[in-house]
């Protein structure tokens, strides 16, 4: 194969400009005169969503059937790094089979608040988790020979507004959580491609920031691959190429290729920054052509999704479990309550939907243990939120006359989904007084949760058990069962916290600020940093998980007193099971700085392990943590401060077993950071304006204007305009004849952000039909220059 170099040479401008941006939703071209095949890039976190007909301009169509992992949200519960590897492996299988050179995952973003409508497609509250839980699933997909795209780079935190919404974050924030995960994956996995996300951080749009993507991500990182747009995320193509972005998805017929060729005659931009760029996509798609030019005829489906239940085995979580209410019994008499056993919420809303190769139904699992012992009732419709007299009668009826009862109750769809955030932390209205009158004439009462990320529990001491299965792909059915009988040992832990309110979540009060701001005015205070710092009550703390036995922590040591900053610190412990079944612990190692000169969370994870262990067997464990992971980031480095650290070894952030005190020596000089409010935090003090610009170092800048009207002017800022109104109107046109069914959340999704989509979108999702001068036109004429505004659109 001719070298990228080599072939460089060879292209025109138009065929080098061509391979900047896709040839159409999903694929890049061919290049047919040096044998390289068009690539095709996809969705896909927890399965393939590859479409099954040729692509429409918004990705829309039905996809081929493809096995439905966890999601990301129950996937990192496992907190075990060897099955998110069989994972990605899985995935790039089937990926070699449909002929997807590029999976669109995993999503690493940071769960800054509960309340992120995608937050079913991210790992964990913690960076190092997050981290760990990508590199494993990218290197197990791209063992495949299949390329991952990590994702969305950086700080995309939130739904609401995330085309046009500025993050204002400090430095120190920004480097220690919000870029951690993703540095940890760039670094030890090398993905082949970062996705940009749509949003700006400080002001700039990140797909057009020099130092996120050039300073940071390749030459910090070492990232070697392609920078990719989210779909629709390029604004300024010209600034996207200086600042390091590589490849614009999806295709739009050359949307921006006169600018660019503009920008070339002008000197505003080089052949060789842009040669740079095309060199990095050729490379993709040569590395691409080893899959495409060898023949996978398919992969076995029911392997596949025996793994898929072996996965959710290891990853759901049992909450609760007083008097020993679980595991059940075969010869009990099990109400089984709740329309999810019919109809499971098994995967998240949005471009990651799967269409599952086979769906295990929970209620069918029950009755083949229980037969006549399993008695059924909806109990609620999944369709209403609000009670079901006649459902709620007959399900109280039913619990009554049993030994137990099980409830099934979570989320909807509805709740949940990228392009929207949640609105409260509550299940529907229906679910909790479902579980609230059945508790009053059924002392047994287990719950099984399904739902992405973090509900209230106002029924919490009402229940003796509580099983939190989350999205669990499509052999949950099984799953659940395995574990609700005792098949399997649960073993899963919590990747973030479970507040008691949302108002004990410092980032509620800034999130999700304005339309076209949020202040990240918590800094470090995220996820238990926040709540285990201010000592809030939580209903489940992050790393949380309980088992059918128990685990004893004894003897934890290090291998010396103190350290220099080149060291590695090894920290010993012995784990036993004094249980009577084999199980598995996540042992979790925090680490807590005494009197540091900067304000920091009480402790932060900075190890893990999980074990597993035979009744009465005792494992000596060694784990380790590198000096210069104690670092801080200040006046643009990391920093390891000098002091006193203790060490904290638990079963999660809130049960510690045991902490021994180190000593570390460094040069680094750590500067006292003044920031007395953040020292000392309490739990009801809410960060002002003041205090937040202490943090920043400099002004809280002002919101990106909404006037002028813009490319990015989105339309619910026009929509009550004489012209906006009729632009409006026509999208909700072409929107509501999508040949999709009403319970397609794909079309839900795209309705909910409507009104939150720039101007300049209309151009990329029309595929070309619509020129940007048009859209420059519509601008002119929102701007009231009419002559100008007419004369673009004529002009097309």
């Amino acid at each position: 194969m001719e070298s990228a170099n080599k072939i460089i040479e060879k292209l025109t401008l138009d065929e080098k400009l061509n391979l900047l941006s896709g040839k159409n939703f999903w694929q890049l071209y061919e290049i047919p005169q040096f044998n390289l095949q068009s690539i095709m890039m996809t969705d896909g976190p927890h399965g393939l969503r590859k479409q099954e007909d040729s692509a429409d301009n918004l990705g829309l169509n039905k996809s081929v059937p493809a096995t439905c992992y966890p999601t990301a949200s129950c996937l990192a519960s496992s907190w075990d790094e060897e099955l998110i590897y069989q994972v990605g492996e899985h995935l790039g299988a089937e990926c070699q089979v449909e002929k997807v050179s590029v999976l669109l995952g995993p999503g690493v973003n940071l769960k800054r608040n509960p309340l992120c409508g995608r937050n079913f497609e991210y790992y964990s509250e913690d960076p190092l988790l997050s981290g760990k839980m990508a590199k494993s699933w990218i290197s197990g997909l791209q063992s495949k020979n299949t390329g991952a795209s990590l994702k969305h780079f950086a700080a995309n935190n939130q739904e609401y507004y995330r085309m046009v919404s500025d993050s204002i974050i400090d430095e120190r924030t920004l480097h220690e959580l919000y870029l951690k995960g993703f540095e940890i994956a760039v670094r030890e996995s090398k993905p082949w491609t970062v996705m940009s996300s749509y949003n700006y951080i400080n002001g700039v749009r990140t797909g057009e920031s020099r130092e996120l993507l050039t300073e940071i991500l390749r030459n910090d990182w070492g990232f070697d691959g392609v920078v990719v747009s989210d779909w629709t995320a390029v604004d300024d193509k010209v600034a996207s190429i200086k600042a390091g972005l590589d490849l614009e998805m999806p295709g739009n017929k050359g949307l921006y290729n006169e600018e660019v060729k503009k920008a070339l005659m002008s000197g505003q931009l080089t052949m060789e920054e842009l040669e740079e760029r095309v060199l990095n996509v050729l490379k993709l798609i040569q590395k691409s052509q080893n899959n495409l030019n060898e023949e996978f005829k398919t992969y076995d489906k029911a392997k596949h999704h025996e793994f898929a239940k072996k996965v959710a085995t290891e990853c759901i979580v049992l909450l609760k479990n007083d008097n020993s209410i679980l595991p059940l019994s075969n010869d009990k008499k099990v109400a089984l309550i709740g329309e999810f056993a019919k109809v499971p919420r098994y995967q998240g809303s949005g471009s990651s939907q799967i269409n599952p190769t086979k769906l295990s139904i929970a209620f069918e699992e029950f009755q083949k243990r229980l037969g006549d012992n399993l008695i059924y009732s909806d109990g609620y419709d999944l369709k209403n939120d609000s009670v079901d007299d006649e459902r709620l009668k007959e399900a109280i009826e039913i619990a009554s006359k049993s030994d137990v009862a099980v409830l099934m109750v979570g989320l909807p769809d509805s709740y949940e989904s990228e392009g929207f955030d949640r609105k409260h932390l509550s299940l529907p209205e229906s679910h909790d007084i479902l579980i609230k009158e059945i508790s009053k004439v059924q002392e047994n009462v287990v719950v099984i949760l399904s739902n992405g990320a973090p509900v209230l529990m106002p029924w919490i001491n009402d229940v003796d058990g509580i099983v939190e299965q989350y999205l669990s792909g499509q052999a949950s059915g099984e799953a659940i069962a395995e574990i609700i009988f005792g098949d399997v040992n649960p073993s899963g832990k919590l990747a973030e916290t479970f507040p008691l309110s949302l108002e004990s979540v410092p980032s509620s009060h800034f999130f999700p600020g304005e339309p076209r701001q949020v202040q990240y005015r918590e800094g470090l205070y995220v996820g238990y940093r926040a709540h285990d710092s201010l000592g809030t009550e939580v209903l489940f703390p992050f790393g949380h998980g309980l088992s059918y036995t128990k685990f004893e922590y004894s003897a934890l040591s290090t291998d010396k007193p103190t350290y220099k900053k080149g060291d590695t610190i090894n920290v010993a412990f012995d784990l036993k099971n004094i249980g009577d079944r084999t199980g598995k612990e996540i042992c979790q190692l925090y680490v807590e700085k005494i009197d540091s000169k900067v304000y920091r969370p009480k402790k932060e994870l900075k190890a893990y392990a999980k074990i597993e262990l035979k009744p009465g067997d005792l494992k000596h464990t060694i784990l380790n943590i590198k000096v210069t992971d104690l670092y801080v980031f200040q006046n643009g480095e990391f920093k390891v401060e000098s002091g006193r650290y203790i060490l904290h070894i638990g079963s999660s952030s809130r049960d510690i077993r045991s902490k021994t005190e180190i000593y570390i020596e460094s040069d680094d000089e750590v500067f006292d950071d003044g920031l007395k409010e953040y020292k000392d935090i309490t739990p009801n003090y809410i960060f002002n304006e003041s205090d937040f610009e202490k943090l920043l170092g400099r002004p809280v800048p002002r919101p990106i204007a909404t006037k002028p009207y813009t490319r990015n002017t989105t339309l619910g800022e026009i929509k009550d305009t004489f012209i906006g109104k009729r632009i409006v109107g026509v999208v909700e046109k072409q929107v509501s004849k999508m040949s999709i069914d009403e319970e397609n959340t794909m079309s839900n999704m795209i309705s909910a952000m409507i009104y939150q989509m720039p101007l300049r979108t209309l151009a990329s999702f029309s595929g070309g039909a619509i020129s940007i001068n048009r859209i420059d036109g519509l601008v002119n004429l929102l701007n009231k220059n009419y002559l100008k505004g007419i004369g673009k659109i004529i002009k097309g």
